[in-house]
Order: C-alpha cells, then sequence, then structure tokens
C-alpha cells in the first residue's frame, strides 16, 4: 500500500512540473505582474504538494491545481491596494476610445472594414488549444483596466459590486468597460482566428 502511495505522489509530481508553465500563464493573464503571477503559482504547487492526498480523481489534476490557483489569484486581488492611479486610468480610457472610433463610424454603424464576419465553427475552436494561445494574445492587446475587469468578471466570477469596489469604477462604467473588452475581443479573434481559419 506505501508503494501505491509513493508512486502516485511520484507521478503527481511530475506532473506538477509539466503544468507548471500553463500555470504562470494562466496567472499572468489574470494579475498582469510578473511578480505576484510567480508568487501565486509557487503557492499553488506548494498548496498541491502538501494537499495531494485530497485530490481524489474526481477531475484532472490541472483542473484541481487552476481551481486552487483561481482562489489565489482572488486574494491577491482582493489583497492589494484599492488605489488606481489617475493616469493609467486616462491611458485606458484613450485607448478604449480609440477602439471604438476605429471600429464603428460618427452614426455608430460598423465601418465596412471592422464589420463582422460569419465565423466558421465556434464551438469547434473552443477545443483548439491553439485558439487559447490567440485568444490569450487578444487579451494582452487590451487596455489594462479593461483586460483587468473582464478577467475579474469572466474568469473569476466577482459580482459587478466586488469589481466596482476593487477598481474604483461605476458599476454603469464596468459595463461599458465589459461591453469594450467583449468588442475588442470580438475584433481581434474575427481578423487572428477566424477570418484566418486558426492559422
Amino acid at each position: 500500500m506505501r508503494s501505491m502511495e509513493l508512486d502516485r505522489q511520484a507521478e503527481l509530481n511530475a506532473e506538477l512540473e509539466t503544468l507548471r508553465p500553463d500555470l504562470l500563464r494562466f496567472a499572468r493573464l489574470q494579475l498582469r505582474d510578473a511578480g505576484a503571477a510567480e508568487d501565486a503559482v509557487q503557492e499553488t504547487l506548494l498548496a498541491a504538494l502538501l494537499g495531494s492526498h485530497r485530490f481524489e480523481s474526481r477531475s484532472s489534476y490541472k483542473t484541481w491545481l487552476i481551481s486552487i490557483l483561481r482562489n489565489k489569484i482572488i486574494d491577491i486581488i482582493r489583497g492589494q491596494s484599492r488605489e488606481i492611479a489617475a493616469t493609467s486610468l486616462a491611458d485606458d480610457e484613450a485607448g478604449d476610445d480609440l477602439l471604438a472610433e476605429s471600429l464603428f463610424d460618427r452614426r455608430g454603424h460598423w465601418q465596412p472594414a471592422t464589420q463582422p464576419g460569419r465565423w466558421a465553427d465556434p464551438e469547434a475552436s473552443f477545443e483548439q488549444q491553439q485558439f487559447w494561445r490567440v485568444f490569450e494574445a487578444c487579451l494582452d492587446h487590451l487596455p489594462g483596466k479593461t483586460a483587468r475587469v473582464f478577467m475579474m468578471r469572466e474568469f473569476l466570477g466577482f459580482e459587478t459590486d466586488e469589481i466596482c469596489k476593487e477598481t474604483g469604477i461605476s458599476s454603469s462604467n464596468c459595463w461599458v468597460v465589459l461591453h469594450r473588452a467583449r468588442l475588442g475581443l470580438r475584433t481581434c479573434l474575427e481578423t487572428k482566428w477566424f477570418a484566418g481559419a486558426g492559422a
């Protein structure tokens, strides 16, 4: 019995090392701070090593690790300073305005070159690992505040009130930022993924 436990532990340790780059990429996307991402991943790996006896194989090991990491990231975000530099907000808003201007004409209609096309098969794309690489790249090109609000809502599951409290924005501004994030991601995915059939 002890031999089986040692074999299982060795197997889980090897998988930890294999999954570490994916965990780090996930943390960097959420936190946008390499040091904080590294800390979150290290804490996750330590928690996984210490709590490996609690892993019951009901989900994949990667899913279990990401759920641990997700909780660490939420703790970090909630623990961060509540202040946002006014200059970063101004920069983000200028970037949001430029994005909106590049997509729509003065009457609010799509610019001919940016009008959304027909997507081939979005559900099949979600299955492809390359799609997620492109998605991450698109997310990295959003303005910082926009990406952060989107990640807090869609990946970390924060409620609107909590996002507003953490970022210092109003509820209506939060919805505008989320709308702009979705438009920006849609535009990027249109040109970088779906138009090129994932090339």
